[in-house]
């Protein structure tokens, strides 16, 4: 019962994407870079990390051009990495499904070139470097076009 309180709380940030999951998106979409890894679980190299944070560097540079990729932290910053994808562009975001949020209905919903995928059943995220259980949110591709 800890884990679920740790996984429903903002203690623990990091959800690395499943890789199967990644990889039919990245069969579609080709990713140029990972905006948002902690240097050990990214899905694309070049790579952002803590040390060479996303929010100083240009995502759309020529030597990263293309599409770009990006799970961000799920806590309380999340707003601020979607905030920036939305004026990035070229960034597909997999996020949690939380529609009642002020940056979901800021940055995503209705927006112009912005494509919602909502993904069926829950996402089987690694985290700490083994498999957890299904998340307990939903979750959702979210395409800044």
């Amino acid at each position: 019962m800890k884990d679920l309180k740790t996984m429903m709380s903002s203690e623990d940030m990091d959800w690395e994407t499943p890789q199967d999951f990644f990889d039919e998106l990245n069969k579609e979409f080709n990713f140029q870079l990972d905006v948002c890894s902690d240097g050990k679980n990214y899905k694309v190299l070049p790579t952002y990390t803590k040390l060479n944070n996303a929010f100083d560097n240009n995502w759309n540079n020529d030597s990263c051009g293309g599409w770009k990729w990006m799970n961000p932290p799920y806590g309380r910053e999340i707003g601020k990495w979607v905030e920036r994808a939305s004026r990035e562009r070229g960034v597909v975001a997999l996020l949690p499904a939380r529609t009642d949020t002020k940056y979901f209905h800021k940055y995503i919903y209705k927006q112009p070139n912005t494509e919602i995928r909502f993904i069926k059943g829950r996402l089987k995220f690694k985290r700490k470097q083994k498999v957890s259980g299904s998340a307990p949110f939903p979750s959702m591709i979210v395409i800044f076009k």
